[in-house]
């Protein structure tokens, strides 16, 4: 299907997004990439919990139940209609592809109907655009994204222009949340629930702080996963815990420290070997405080800035997509309503050619 290149600039810089890469029906209306007139999220937690985790055929059910209405109060919320947009941004990658497919076909339809250009957003970029409404970010900049299906780490001359240095080798950091609360019994989604059972509890034992062979700023979370298992279960694992409950409690904050201190140093470490200003953590386990107080001390002892969008716009949401999606739209670039979604991020090499950008465009 050709380009549809009939608006070069947004007028009013009204923008609709929307995001379903994973458990979350979300769309929001924000202005020139800065102010969000709406953001809409719909929860499908309730829907996972029996499982202790995402089941992805739930997941694409439930966001095809879920878009139309999402859509229609993230509209009715922010006072516009179809008319008043000036482009739909979407998210194409990476994510569960039943749910990224619901979304997409969405915001295509949309974008038909209303005759307005789309753009397609790569889902961990649209999470390092949420810096945008933190404090204290300063560019350039290092940004960790650490999520449920994702541990990333970017290099970022701005919020649009980013780099992707490193990234996890086996499983993402929430993931890992999620599988030690479950193992501990204490329900999910894990990281709240590991949070909560570590606030103000120590004298745990000391979990491996594991390193990824290879590249200098890959993450990997298996091996931590690994010994809380074994030191719950026994070697070889077992039915029944070889420890008390009464000590779980001490387990999970032993746990959430090991995993903050791997997230922690491969940042801070990067942000100096590239001579970043500041730090920036994104995505749902980013809403972590131990994460936060640990990034930030460490930062500040590098002599670095530190950043972290609201705990609101650090799990999956939409207004994200939408300022993400502005500025390709405001330097005149749009995808075609043939493109397509893909469950995987680019690899760190990769080199974005799937629309042209004019120099200077990236605000």
């Amino acid at each position: 299907m050709p380009r549809k290149d009939n608006i070069s600039t947004p007028r009013r810089g009204l923008v609709l997004g929307v995001e379903s890469s994973c458990d979350e029906t979300a769309a929001a209306v924000v202005r020139s990439g800065e102010e969000i007139l709406s953001n809409v999220v719909a929860s499908q937690e309730t829907r996972h919990a029996p499982f202790g985790g995402i089941v992805p055929e739930i997941a694409s059910r439930a966001h095809a139940e879920a878009v139309t209405h999402v859509v229609e109060r993230a509209m009715s919320r922010a006072g516009v209609s179809g008319r008043d947009l000036d482009g739909i941004a979407v998210t194409n990658r990476p994510g569960l592809l039943g749910s990224l497919l619901v979304g997409l076909t969405a915001a295509k339809a949309l974008a038909w109907a209303w005759d307005l250009p789309l753009a397609a957003v790569h889902h961990l970029e649209a999470h390092l655009y949420a810096a945008r409404w933190a404090d204290g970010l300063q560019p350039p900049f290092v940004g960790l994204v650490a999520s449920g299906g994702h541990t990333s780490l970017y290099v970022c001359e701005d919020l649009v222009r980013v780099r992707r240095i490193g990234a996890t080798t086996d499983d993402a950091a929430g993931e890992a949340f999620d599988k030690v609360a479950a193992l501990l019994g204490l329900g999910y989604p894990g990281g709240p629930a590991i949070e909560k059972a570590a606030r103000g509890v120590g004298g745990g034992p000391r979990f491996p702080r594991s390193r990824a062979t290879g590249r200098p700023w890959d993450f990997t979370f298996s091996g931590l996963k690994t010994a809380v298992l074994y030191h719950v279960r026994g070697i070889p694992p077992g039915e029944a815990p070889v420890v008390p409950e009464s000590e779980f409690a001490a387990v999970a904050a032993a746990f959430e420290e090991a995993a903050v201190e791997m997230l922690v140093r491969p940042t801070v470490a990067a942000a100096e070997h590239f001579g970043a200003r500041s730090v920036v953590a994104a995505g749902g386990v980013a809403a972590n405080s131990r994460l936060r107080a640990e990034l930030a001390r460490a930062a500040g002892e590098a002599g670095l800035g530190v950043a972290f969008p609201p705990p609101d716009l650090c799990t999956d949401n939409a207004a994200m997509v939408a300022g993400r999606g502005w500025h390709d739209l405001a330097a005149g670039a749009r995808d075609a309503l043939d493109v397509d979604a893909n469950a995987r991020p680019e690899r760190a090499e990769y080199v974005r050619t799937r629309r042209s950008r004019p120099k200077g465009a990236c605000a």
